[in-house]
């Protein structure tokens, strides 16, 4: 939950605002102001796991960058230490002695403003040194994110690491986060309350700095637009706090790992809330058409509502089977999937956005019942990032290709098959990317050829056009009406990053082989789920799950 605090300002208390405050659920906002005993709720693993990655991120660009100015350092400052009374001290010592560089520079409260924050980095972009911060001193603020912030194009600003020297890059475009825009407009803020804030940082005015997992280069960003929707949106949420502004609880995604829900959600089913069934701004959109409930959308008759992304019949069908206790329909009479004579169903396992370390295959030859069902691992237990990811890669793709055209050169066909190919296409393009011209790699244009043929199939897009789930779509929610069900538990995607951590001996602690088992039968348990619910929608769904035309309308 945010981390917040008061202080007295007269007859009243001033709210703090962090970065946090100011992004995601306004309702989850109002909750932490009026029951603030309640804020200091544990995260959950994967949360944990998240914020650990991000400091393990954070700890690694910090020291590179000391190493960058090793024969510099007297204008190196690091205030990260200590208690925050501590480092705001800091942070300001090195402010006025003129420190080029601060690291872990937490600010003094804006208390006037409402605001707390700390920045990553400072960098002094005038020529003065040892100067009062009223005698020039000027600062830019950095943040460090484990997230890209920026993509291959052009058009981005980017600086190198170790200077403050913005430029238009050609090889980069930026990949735009609301949340560190709002952060670094903030940080200006707060440093413009200091009277150190850079100014005629870019032709246009303020701007800020982000190091993501691409730590080659700082990305720039330009503040002047994002200042204005930060006053307002800043405005607001402290009128949320003050019970100025009213709030209301809606389901969206934050809801799963947010320890409210456990009041938000009674109060949603019991208010038949539409976006119980409706995900996101969807449910802004229908009540201006005066639709709040399950029951209103499931009787609703009239036009989508302006700005609705296509027709609303499928938001009606959901909130009739929400009605009807009904976790799955279908959307036309006949169920169709793309099937093969030999197939193969394909996961893969990734470890944050340092590579994947699993391609686990299942192999069926439909026209061969003596041909054994086996599954095949390719994997490297060397932990992430590592060389022998491409070897396991290698193996993995000519595999896989191999009996691909073995089936082709005999007259049969061919498809593989996985669940939201997203992800595998990412680290399919990015392993062929990462490592072209090492021994088996294809090329970039051999794995796109793949990936835009028939032959590559994504059963997520095939339920999708065979049905509806109020409940969700993803493979945990649909496979067990196939009748498929995971061996462990508590399988999932945070819970077996938690796994490959003890898997490889991550945490400095001896390699558990017991998770390597584990990781190794849920990956299996996710191709095998893929089987299943293909094979059932050839034969069964048709029969076992309702038309969703056929639910009724409220009566």
């Amino acid at each position: 939950m945010a981390t917040r605090s008061s202080v007295p300002s007269g007859p009243t208390r001033t709210t703090l605002l962090t970065p946090r405050d100011l992004s995601g659920c306004e309702h989850r906002l109002a909750l932490d102001s009026t029951f603030p005993a309640a804020v200091a709720i544990p995260d959950d693993a994967g949360v944990a796991m998240r914020k650990e990655a991000a400091a393990d991120h954070r700890s690694r660009v910090r020291d590179m960058l000391h190493a960058l100015h090793s024969d510099e350092l007297a204008g190196w400052a690091d205030a990260s230490s200590g208690g925050r009374s501590y480092r705001v001290q800091q942070t300001m010592a090195a402010i006025s002695a003129g420190a080029r560089w601060i690291w872990g520079a937490t600010l003094p409260d804006d208390v006037e403003g409402g605001r707390r924050g700390w920045a990553e980095l400072l960098i002094r972009v005038d020529d003065t040194r040892g100067a009062e911060p009223h005698e020039g001193a000027a600062y830019v603020p950095v943040i460090v994110v484990n997230h890209k912030a920026s993509d291959p194009g052009s058009g981005a600003i980017t600086s190198p690491v170790w200077a403050w020297q913005p430029m238009v890059d050609e090889t980069r475009k930026v990949r735009g986060n609301s949340r560190d825009t709002t952060r670094l407009a903030q940080l200006y803020r707060m440093l413009e309350t200091l009277g150190v804030a850079g100014v005629g940082l870019l032709p246009s005015g303020p701007a800020g700095g982000v190091i993501g997992l691409d730590t080659d280069c700082l990305v720039v960003l330009d503040l002047t637009d994002a200042l204005i929707r930060y006053d307002a949106l800043l405005a607001r949420r402290q009128g949320i706090t003050a019970g100025e502004v009213a709030t209301a609880p809606s389901r969206i995604g934050e809801c799963r790992t947010c320890a409210w829900w456990t009041k938000c959600g009674p109060e949603l089913e019991a208010a038949r809330d539409v976006s119980l069934v409706v995900n996101g701004n969807l449910t802004q959109l229908l009540a201006t058409v005066g639709v709040r409930t399950i029951d209103q959308l499931a009787g609703y008759d009239g036009p989508a509502p302006e700005g609705w992304p296509g027709t609303v019949d499928d938001a009606i069908l959901m909130a009739r089977a929400r009605l009807a206790d009904v976790s799955l329909i279908r959307r036309t009479p006949e169920v169709e999937v793309v099937r093969a004579d030999v197939e193969v169903d394909v996961d893969m396992e990734s470890y944050q956005d340092d590579g994947a370390y699993l391609w686990g295959t299942l192999l069926t030859d439909n026209t061969d019942p003596l041909r054994p069902v086996v599954y095949r691992p390719f994997v490297t237990w060397t932990p992430l990032p590592t060389r022998d990811e491409a070897r396991s890669f290698a193996e993995f793709w000519t595999w896989m290709i191999g009996e691909r055209d073995r089936a082709v050169a005999a007259g049969r066909t061919f498809a593989a098959y996985c669940y939201s190919q997203q992800a595998e296409n990412r680290w399919l393009l990015g392993s062929a990317d990462r490592f072209a011209g090492e021994p088996g790699i294809p090329s970039r244009d051999e794995v796109l050829a793949f990936i835009n043929s028939p032959q590559w199939v994504d059963i997520y897009e095939a339920v999708s056009r065979n049905f509806l789930s109020p409940l969700g779509k993803g493979l945990k929610k649909v496979a067990p009406h196939a009748g498929f069900h995971w061996r462990d538990d508590e399988a999932g995607g945070e819970a077996s990053m938690q796994w490959y951590r003890r898997a490889v001996g991550l945490d400095g602690d001896e390699i558990d082989q017991t998770q390597r088992v584990r990781l190794l039968e849920y990956n299996e348990d996710d191709v095998q789920a893929t089987k299943a619910l293909r094979e059932w929608m050839t034969v069964g769904a048709a029969e076992q799950v309702p038309l969703g035309s056929e639910l009724p309308a409220p009566g």
